[in-house]
């Protein structure tokens, strides 16, 4: 899985355009594939959002149930500082990469694929690097262009910080459904499904300006491992590609 793909599906439209110059551009893809969700996750069965309230602005009414789900999975993402785990990734072909994964706010997280993938992520609260470290090259970009900052943000409201869509509960998960807008590349959208039971994060799925979807599960999660301060950190001076 190549660089830009865990980027988009980790943190930026696919298209954003990095803080160093980018890459050459990858080679056209195939029509995307239908794929399961990651097999370290609860199967999902197509979500209906029942609950969908479209665009929100002044006219948009929420309901009280709505609302109490909103606030549930703001109070979850504010109160959670810390959390570690293991990680599947599947791509738009259905390829499939795992590793571990670090999360410290405010704004930093540490995503190491396994190998044979050369490639980690790494955001320090300003900037989010991908590095190869078989190629010993970097791709910076700024932490304020990724659908996933408000994740990593002290606290967080769902209805003041995002663009929020859909809401959807049912007695397995916890839907909510976010939209990013960009007048050049067009509109993404990020799913993320928490466990109805417990609140837990369970996974997200990131859909492309072109309608390719990518799905990262996450697992064995911790709330009080405090990960090592150095893990976040990036080397400005080094060459980015």
């Amino acid at each position: 899985m190549s660089r830009r793909a865990i980027l988009g599906a980790l943190f930026l439209s696919l298209t954003a355009v990095p803080a160093a110059a980018q890459s050459a551009p990858p080679p056209a893809r195939a029509a995307p594939k239908q794929t399961a969700p990651a097999t370290a996750a609860p199967p999902v069965a197509n979500n209906p959002f029942a609950a969908l309230f479209g665009k929100m602005g002044a006219t948009t009414t929420v309901t009280p149930e709505q609302r109490a789900v909103i606030d549930r999975v703001s109070n979850y993402l504010s109160g959670v500082q810390i959390l570690t785990g293991d990680f599947v990734q599947v791509g738009p072909d259905g390829g499939r990469t795992q590793g571990q994964f670090y999360i410290q706010k405010p704004g930093k997280v540490r995503f190491e694929y396994d190998p044979p993938s050369p490639i980690e992520l790494v955001a320090d609260g300003q900037s989010v690097v991908v590095r190869d470290r078989r190629l010993a090259t970097q791709d910076l970009y700024p932490l304020s262009q990724t659908p996933l900052r408000f994740l990593l943000s002290d606290r967080v409201n769902l209805l003041k910080d995002t663009n929020l869509i859909a809401v959807y509960a049912d007695d397995v998960f916890i839907t909510t459904v976010i939209e990013e807008k960009n007048a050049i590349v067009g509109t993404s959208r990020l799913m993320i499904m928490f466990s109805a039971q417990d609140m837990q994060l369970k996974q997200w799925t990131v859909t492309d300006p072109q309608g390719y979807d990518t799905t990262i599960a996450v697992y064995n999660l911790n709330t009080t491992r405090r990960p090592d301060p150095n893990m976040f950190k990036i080397d400005y001076t080094r060459n980015t590609q």
